[in-house]
Parts: structure tokens; C-alpha cells; sequence
């Protein structure tokens, strides 16, 4: 018997489907559907975890396919980013050399996978004919008031030399060397996304087909308060500190105000005061630490008196003013109302400081006593010391304080928002150029469309630990102001490589498209992306800046879809010896080891059979030996009844003849056949699905054992033929070589998904359980479908089961057709 060479057999469907363009996108009136999965940073070897998010969605395609769609599978390269640059240093190789060679390394992974993408749609994002448009999306957004530039405190990395979003710090330091990272002062560019904040917010309702835990990450970090705004005017002064807060019900207990370092009254309030150089020093060192440093749960929470003193806008107290380390200027005002005995934060503070703690809320019934407080009571409760609003409960007593604010023209009601808007500027080299001249005349002034995209230079020399070497580039620098010809610098800056990322599956849709990013007829046609797939990781950063993409290219009627995606599979990661796998770890297996000693449908398979998607999965060599074994079976079963297969006419195998064995394996087949259809189309559960298939081998294997020689050919052909089309979008390469070794013509992925014949899943007896008052008390072989009355009939019919209930009282009796009786009696 001929044995199997998965190496040599892939090889060769691999160079076919290549040939032949065979994954080259339908788009001729079927059913659409768009699989995507996210495209990977091309750091120049594909891991275990790029393998299984690529056969995930490659299995979901190939199906689809089968099912009549016209299925949109495309791929690309997140190509710009700091790795590049880094190499570019260490090894003296330009970031685009280093960049493209390894793209050419994983796409040919990527291919031997057997991954059936439509590579005439491959974007690379940091090809100039795709930041061409990167840029131009910039400019929308600048000519559409979203694009804005302003002096800001940023998270600085000091060894990658660049500004980093707050997503991007991690424990405090850089997301991606580790580095701890300080604040630092600059010009940078912001997108406005807190313009979308409350639809983002909103439209995550429609956004039923994502993981809730996806949802509610997003929800968190847009953070949406409703409160009120309060004005504490300064002592002396015509300044007034603005304060927004969740518990205006607690204003009567604010006991001191607390500042940001980098707010502006904190060095204007303390000038010329005894106050004055220890103001100075707290600030200085306050703003070395970066903003997520200053607000995790381990700071130590430090301040300092300003000097000054506030007056309460309600009571006219007056209470002092300090400057606090866990204050940031970036969120709500810059400034937040001290109130001890009912936040816990404050609470700590007060008594670190000696500052007085006093109760304005107490649960109904209890008498709080500052004295005796331990903790604060940050629960609702009723109002005290409060004037004219005691007695009030603190729900009622919010929206009271808050109209009382408005009419004395101290504040009012406010809604904010954690979000904050998207700071894009990067001082590295390895990115899209922001396309803006700066001229003396006009101020920055859009580069025109005509003249994108501003291209990266590549005679550029990096320096370790140095600036962007497009700061130094003369010829990248010097350029004509747009609108009054007079001389101009460009930005040297680059956007944030999320930027790329945003809107890439729009480009995917018209990749061709040399005139716009994208036609609005193409995005129509495709988007929303039907089924997007990558890992939790990007559950904020990469969606949520997706979602603020989406929105804004619908509002400038560049598309009719309001969400990117409709659905999103975020799968689990893969781990070996109880660890993820990682080189520092020393557990890390290539698919390229798998792909040699195996075959890449041996990785495949376990890949998906060792663990539900949604899962980590545990790597287990003896689970890729099983799925190898395996895979052979299913070659030596098919090449045994090859023959007698091709042998079969199509009225041959509509004979099929009578008989218990028959029936049996017919129902088997049809069984597996029906969950695996279910298992990919509703659930994604491909464990179970290969499961399945693994079960009507069996069947197959037993039946031809039973037959011996005497198989009957027609349901052969047929149950081989239902088998091989079932694992094809599993292991792509030996379904396509099994399919012709049993006589048919075709590809088997141009194949239709077969369907499930009902009549071969009815079964003639059944085995249904008979329960008394909850305990199994007998089994009995019925005719299936009996009625529900048929059935008790039969139960009561049983010696057994009549013996138990002799004499005794009845007081229910239930049927389940074709599964139990449960009788209840006394």
C-alpha cells in the first residue's frame, strides 16, 4: 500500500494552488463574507500563536467557500515600527531591507501552512503607495478639526528615544524594551477622539457578536462620569480652581483641594511665598514620573501646601490649596476636591497630613464620628453638616447641590470621560511621515494631496540612542510652504504605527485603488469585516482606534459602515510546560520544526483539536504525534477502497442496500457530518468538530472490519466522499490529494459543502432511561418517536419497573421522548 509523504504532497498542492491564483477573491453576486485575521509585525519568524489565529480563520474561509460565499481572505504586514529601527542600528542594515526580508521569510511560512489568502490584495503598511494614503487620512482628519497640534506632557521613553501613548507604558515602563518612562514637554500632534467618546461608548451595544469581556475593557477605558463642575475661587485672587466630581453630595466634606503638578496655578499660587522653593522641588521631581506611574494603586500619594487657601462656592470655608503627586493635569481639570471621610484615597492622604476629616453622609439609623473612623464611608447614606440640604438622601442630594452650583454660577452638571484624545507623534524614523510644512508666514499648512506621499528618505544614517535622523536630513527637511511659496520645514515626526492599523481592512477591500484609499462602492460591498480574529491583547489600543476610524471615514461619507467589525474571536494564547511560550523561557516550538517532521495539516489539526479557540492551548508533542497518526489513518483507509470507489456510476451508488451494518455507518457519517456543519458555522467549536470527524473513521474502520470483503461499494463511495469533504477545511493538502485518488475531478475546495441526509439519522429503537423520584431505576429499548403516552405505557409495562411501583401512590409522571420517564410516587 502506498505510503504518505505529507512534505512531498503539500509541496505539490501548494505550487498548484499558486498556479492556478486558486484563492483569488469571487466577487460575482454570491453571499459576501469577509474573514480577516490580524496582520502580524513582520519581526521575521512566524510562533505557535501566528499559526493558530491564521488556520482558525483559514479553516472559517475555506468553509464558507464550500457553503456558496464569495469570501473576502486577505493578508498583510504591520510593517512600520520601532523593531525595524532598532535592527537597523544593531546590524547596519536599513529598516526597509530588514522589513521586507523578513515579510518574504513568513509569507513563505505563511504559504507552506497551506493558508489560502488572496495575496493579489497584500498591503504592506509601510509601502509608499499605502502610507500615500495613511497620509491622506491624516489630512482628512486635520481639514475635519480632528487633527490638531499643542504643547503637551508626554510619556517619554529615554532608550527608544520617542513619545508613548498611555496604552503603550506597561508597570511604568515601555511596552516594548522595558525601560522606565519619565514625562517630558513637547509639541505634538492629537487626534480628537474624545469627539466620538460617547458614541464609541453608545455603540458598543451594537456590538453583540464580541467577547463581553472585549466590551466591557472598552467601556472602562472610554470611562464615561457623570457629576458636576465646581469652582473654588482663591483667596485674594480673581483665580478660581475648577473641580469635577462623581459626589457633588459630598461637597459640605471637602476639607482641601489637591492640584496637578503641571497645573498652571501651582507654580502662579506659591510665587513669593515661604511655599515657593518647595513647591518648585515637588513639582520637579513629580513630573519625572510618568502619568501611569502617578495614578497606579501602588504610589505613594505625597503633596505639598501651595500657600494658598480656596473657598468652598456652598459653605464659604475656606480650605487649603496643595499640589499632589497623584493628581494628572490631563484628566478632568487638573485639580480634585479633598473630602476624607467619605473616599478612601483622601481619607489616607488626610491623615498622613493631619487634615481634618469631616462627615457629611451617614448611613440612616448610624452616626459616623470622625474621631472613631478607621476607613472612609463611601456608600450612600444621608446628609449632615450640609445647611440647608441635611436630611436629604445622597442620590436626591446630588442633583440639589448641582442646581444650587448653577444658580449661584459656581458650576453645573458635566459629563466626562477617561478617554483622552490620541497623541500620534512619534520622533522615530520607521513611520508614516506626518504630511504638514511648517512656515514661518502661515503656520503648519497641509502638504497638498497632489504631492503624497512625503516619502521617508532612505540615505539616512542612525545613530544609537540618537534622534530621528529625518531632523538632521536636509534635503527631507527643506520644503516650499503650500500656500505662499515662501521657505518651509516639514514635520519630522512620524504617526503612531496604530495609525496604519486603523483602517488597513478598508484597504484590503480596493487594494488596487490608485485614486483613493479605498472606493465607497468596495467598502459597501465588504465592510463591516464579518468575522475579525487576533488575540485579547488589543482589546483597547488596536479596536477601539478602529472603531474611532470607522466612524469618522462614515461621517465623510467614505463608507456605510459605522463598526468595523461585526464580530470578533479573541483566541487564546499557546502555552508549553505550563508557561507561554517564549525564547526566554527555552519552550518555544517553530511551525517550520512541525511542518518538517510532520506537516503543516498535522499542526493544523492539533492546533485546533487540543483546545477550544477562545482557550489557551497546551502544547503536547504527543498530541501532534496523535493528529500525524491519525491524518495516516485516513490515507491508508481511502487508498484501500480507492479502487472500489472509482469503480462506483452514480446510479451505483444511489443502490444502497438494506441492513443493519449499513445503516449504522450511514447514520455515523451523516451524525459527524451534521456536527461538524454546526460545530464551524455556530459555535467555532473545532475541537469537537475534528472530534467528530475522528469518530466516523472509526465508524468507517469498524465496518469495513465487520464486512470483510463484502463492503458495499456505493456506501463507501459515499462515506469516503462525505469524509474527505469534511476534513477539508481542516487539512486543505490531503483532502486535495484523497479527492483524486478516489476517482474525482475538481479541486475538492470548489467543492459545495455537502448536505446532511435526515433520513440516515433516524434510528428504528431507542434506549430511554426510567427514573423514580430521581434515581435510574431501569433502561428500556423502545421504537423511537413513541408518544409521550406510548411511552409511559411501556415503562409501566416493565416487571421491574412495576414491582417498584406496587402499591404506592403516583403522584407525576413525565416523559421525554426517545431519552427517560421520570415517575413520582409516595
Amino acid at each position: 500500500m502506498t505510503e504518505y509523504h505529507p512534505q512531498q504532497t503539500e509541496a505539490k498542492w501548494q505550487k498548484y494552488w499558486q498556479e492556478n491564483n486558486f484563492y483569488r477573491t469571487d466577487e460575482q453576486g454570491r453571499k459576501k463574507y469577509y474573514v480577516l485575521e490580524m496582520f502580524p509585525y513582520p519581526s521575521g519568524r512566524l510562533h505557535m500563536g501566528h499559526m493558530r489565529v491564521y488556520t482558525i480563520g483559514d479553516v472559517l474561509a475555506r468553509f464558507l467557500r464550500m457553503r456558496g460565499y464569495s469570501v473576502l481572505h486577505p493578508m498583510g504586514w504591520d510593517a512600520f515600527g520601532l523593531p525595524a529601527e532598532n535592527a537597523a542600528i544593531e546590524h547596519h542594515v536599513h529598516p526597509a531591507e530588514w522589513t521586507y526580508a523578513n515579510i518574504e521569510a513568513m509569507k513563505k511560512q505563511q504559504k507552506a501552512l497551506g493558508l489560502s489568502y488572496d495575496w493579489d490584495r497584500e498591503v504592506t503598511t509601510c509601502a509608499p503607495d499605502y502610507y500615500r494614503w495613511t497620509q491622506w487620512l491624516f489630512l482628512l482628519f486635520f481639514k475635519r478639526g480632528l487633527a490638531y497640534r499643542k504643547k503637551a506632557t508626554v510619556n517619554w521613553c529615554p532608550r527608544c528615544e520617542t513619545v508613548l501613548a498611555n496604552e503603550q507604558v506597561e508597570a511604568g515602563g515601555c511596552w516594548r524594551c522595558g525601560e522606565e518612562v519619565a514625562t517630558k514637554e513637547l509639541e505634538q500632534w492629537f487626534l480628537r477622539i474624545t469627539d466620538y467618546a460617547e458614541r464609541l461608548l453608545e455603540d458598543l451595544k451594537l456590538l453583540s457578536g464580541w467577547p463581553e469581556r472585549v466590551r466591557v475593557m472598552q467601556e472602562n477605558w472610554i470611562g464615561k462620569s457623570t457629576g458636576a463642575q465646581i469652582s473654588f475661587p482663591v483667596r485674594g485672587s480673581d483665580r478660581r480652581v475648577e473641580v469635577f466630581t462623581t459626589r457633588p453630595d459630598t461637597l459640605f466634606g471637602v476639607t482641601y483641594l489637591v492640584l496637578a503638578a503641571e497645573h498652571p496655578l501651582s507654580a502662579e499660587l506659591s510665587r513669593g511665598t515661604p511655599q515657593e522653593d518647595a513647591v518648585r522641588a515637588f513639582v520637579e521631581r513629580t513630573r519625572k514620573l510618568s502619568e501611569v506611574t502617578r495614578v497606579s494603586a501602588e504610589m505613594v500619594k505625597e503633596g505639598v501646601f501651595t500657600g494658598a487657601f480656596c473657598r468652598n462656592p456652598l459653605s464659604g470655608e475656606e480650605v487649603p490649596l496643595l499640589v499632589g503627586n497623584y493628581v494628572l493635569m490631563g484628566y478632568g481639570s487638573g485639580a480634585v476636591m479633598g473630602v476624607p471621610a467619605h473616599d478612601q484615597r483622601d481619607f489616607e492622604f488626610a491623615k498622613k497630613y493631619g487634615l481634618p476629616v469631616r462627615v457629611v453622609i451617614t448611613p440612616a439609623g448610624r452616626l459616623l464620628r470622625p474621631e472613631e473612623m478607621t476607613e472612609a464611608y463611601e456608600d450612600e447614606g444621608v446628609l449632615l453638616n450640609s445647611e440647608r440640604f441635611d436630611g436629604l438622601p445622597s442620590t436626591e442630594a446630588r442633583d440639589a447641590i448641582t442646581v444650587r452650583l448653577a444658580e449661584n454660577g459656581f458650576g453645573g452638571p458635566r459629563v466626562t470621560y477617561r478617554l483622552r484624545d490620541w497623541l500620534i507623534s512619534r520622533q522615530r524614523y520607521w513611520g508614516a511621515p506626518i504630511p504638514i510644512i511648517y512656515c514661518a508666514a502661515c503656520g503648519p499648512v497641509a502638504v497638498p494631496e497632489k504631492d503624497l506621499p512625503v516619502e521617508l528618505p532612505r540615505d539616512v544614517i542612525f545613530q544609537p540612542g540618537g534622534q530621528s535622523p529625518l531632523s538632521s536630513h536636509a534635503a527631507f527637511l527643506q520644503a516650499k510652504c503650500p500656500a505662499c511659496g515662501g521657505p518651509g520645514r516639514r514635520e519630522t515626526d512620524t504617526m503612531d504605527t496604530f495609525i496604519c492599523s486603523s483602517w488597513y481592512y478598508f484597504r484590503y477591500a480596493d487594494a488596487k485603488n490608485d485614486r483613493a484609499p479605498f472606493s465607497l462602492a468596495q467598502s459597501d460591498a465588504w465592510l463591516p469585516v464579518d468575522q475579525y480574529i487576533g488575540g485579547i491583547e488589543h482589546a483597547i489600543l488596536h479596536l477601539l482606534y478602529s472603531r474611532f476610524f470607522t466612524k469618522v471615514l462614515h461621517d465623510a461619507g467614505l463608507t456605510g459602515a459605522t463598526e468595523p467589525f461585526t464580530r470578533l474571536l479573541a483566541q487564546g494564547m499557546v502555552n508549553k510546560d505550563g508557561a507561554k511560550m517564549s525564547k526566554s523561557k527555552g519552550n518555544v516550538v517553530s511551525p517550520d520544526e512541525i511542518i518538517a517532521r510532520y506537516g503543516a495539516d498535522t499542526g493544523r489539526l492539533f492546533i485546533l483539536f487540543a483546545a477550544p479557540p477562545e482557550k489557551d492551548l497546551d502544547w503536547s508533542d504527543r498530541g501532534v504525534e496523535g493528529c500525524s497518526r491519525f491524518l495516516k489513518r485516513v490515507f491508508r483507509l481511502v487508498e484501500r477502497y480507492a479502487d472500489l470507489v472509482r469503480e462506483q456510476t452514480g446510479e451505483d451508488r444511489l443502490a444502497v442496500e438494506p441492513g443493519a451494518a449499513v445503516t449504522d455507518l450511514r447514520r455515523a457519517v451523516h451524525a459527524a457530518l451534521k456536527k461538524v456543519t454546526e460545530d464551524i458555522e455556530e459555535r467555532f467549536n473545532f475541537n469537537t468538530a475534528i472530534s467528530a470527524i475522528m469518530e466516523a473513521v472509526n465508524a468507517l474502520y469498524g465496518y469495513s472490519a465487520e464486512k470483510g470483503d463484502g463492503v458495499h461499494g456505493a456506501v463507501l463511495a459515499e462515506c469516503l466522499e462525505l469524509l474527505v469533504l469534511m476534513l477539508a477545511p481542516f487539512a486543505p493538502h490531503l483532502a486535495e490529494e484523497l479527492w483524486g485518488r478516489l476517482g474525482f475531478t475538481g479541486s475538492v475546495h470548489l467543492q459545495s459543502w455537502p448536505a446532511v441526509d435526515a433520513s440516515a439519522l433516524a434510528v428504528a429503537d431507542v434506549e430511554i432511561v426510567v427514573q423514580i423520584n430521581g434515581k435510574v431505576r431501569g433502561r428500556l429499548t423502545v421504537p423511537a418517536g413513541l408518544t409521550q403516552e406510548a411511552m409511559l405505557e411501556q415503562a409501566f409495562s416493565d416487571n421491574r419497573i412495576a414491582l417498584l411501583v406496587a402499591g404506592r401512590e403516583l403522584l407525576k409522571a413525565v416523559a421525554v421522548p426517545d431519552k427517560l420517564v421520570n415517575l413520582v410516587v409516595r
